[in-house]
C-alpha cells in the first residue's frame, strides 16, 4: 500500500474503539456480519427499467451469503419475461456480492438485485426474527393456485369509468354494476386452476366452467358489463 508524504510524516494516534459491527437480525439470531457468508435471509426487492415501463419483484432465499433460491416476477415488459428466464439461471449459485455485481440482463431486474441486496446487508428481511429462516422452495409461496404471479390489471377513464381486467382470483369476464352504474362485483375464471384440471385430463370446457366464481353482490347486478369490448 502507497502512502502520501504527508501521511508518512504523521504520527501514530492509537485507534480506541473497537465495538465491530452492530449485530443484525438474521432467522432469528443476532449476527455481526463481517463477511458475506455472514448473511441469511428471504427477501423481497422490486426494481424498475429506466423507463418505467417494466418493473420486477424478485425474491431470494439466501444461506451462509450463496443463493439457493429465486424467484423473478415480471410486470409491463414482454422482453422483461424474457430476461427474468436467463436471470433465474444466472442467480442461484451465486454470492450475493457476485449478484449485485453481476448483469441480470434487464435494468429493473438489476435495480431489483440492489434493492434486495440492502435489506439483506442491514438485517430487514422477511426472516429477520424467524428461527432457522424458511426452507428453500419457500418463495413458491407467494404465488397463487397453479404458481401463477398475484396480478391486478385495471383501467380506467374519467369519460367512461373504471374497468376491472384480471383480479388475484383471476381473469375477469364480466363486471356487475347496480342501478347507478357503480360496480358491485366481477365474474372471473381462475387461471392457475384452470390450467392444473387440463394438465390432469380435464376437458377444457369443463375446466373452464369448473374454475369460475364471483365477488361480492354480483348477483344483485341490474347489469353486467365486458370489460373488454363494453
Amino acid at each position: 500500500m502507497n502512502y502520501t508524504h504527508e501521511v508518512e510524516q504523521m504520527c501514530t494516534v492509537a485507534k480506541g474503539p473497537k465495538h465491530g459491527p452492530a449485530p443484525i437480525p438474521e432467522e432469528g439470531k443476532w449476527v455481526r456480519s463481517k463477511e458475506i457468508s455472514d448473511i441469511s435471509g428471504l427477501s423481497h426487492g422490486v426494481g424498475w427499467c429506466a423507463p418505467q415501463q417494466g418493473a420486477c419483484k424478485l425474491t431470494l432465499n439466501v444461506k451462509n451469503g450463496i443463493i439457493e433460491e429465486a424467484l423473478v416476477e415480471t410486470l409491463g415488459c414482454s422482453g422483461m419475461t424474457h430476461s427474468a428466464a436467463m436471470a433465474a439461471e444466472i442467480l442461484q449459485g451465486k454470492t450475493i456480492l457476485e449478484a449485485l455485481n453481476t448483469d441480470l440482463v434487464c435494468d429493473a431486474i438489476n435495480v431489483a438485485m440492489r434493492e434486495i441486496f440492502k435489506q439483506l446487508a442491514y438485517g430487514r428481511t422477511q426472516t429477520a426474527f424467524s428461527e432457522g429462516g424458511l426452507p428453500v422452495g419457500a418463495s413458491l409461496e407467494d404465488l397463487g393456485k397453479g404458481l401463477r404471479s398475484q396480478v391486478g390489471t385495471m383501467f380506467g377513464t374519467r369519460l367512461k369509468g373504471v374497468r376491472y381486467l384480471e383480479m388475484a382470483e383471476g381473469y375477469v369476464l364480466n363486471i356487475a354494476v347496480d342501478e347507478n352504474d357503480e360496480v358491485i362485483g366481477y365474474k372471473f375464471v381462475h387461471l392457475g386452476k384452470m390450467m392444473d384440471a387440463i394438465r390432469k385430463g380435464t376437458d377444457p370446457k369443463e375446466a373452464y366452467e369448473k374454475n369460475i366464481g364471483t365477488y361480492g353482490r354480483y348477483d344483485e347486478a341490474v347489469k353486467y358489463i365486458d370489460p373488454r369490448n363494453e
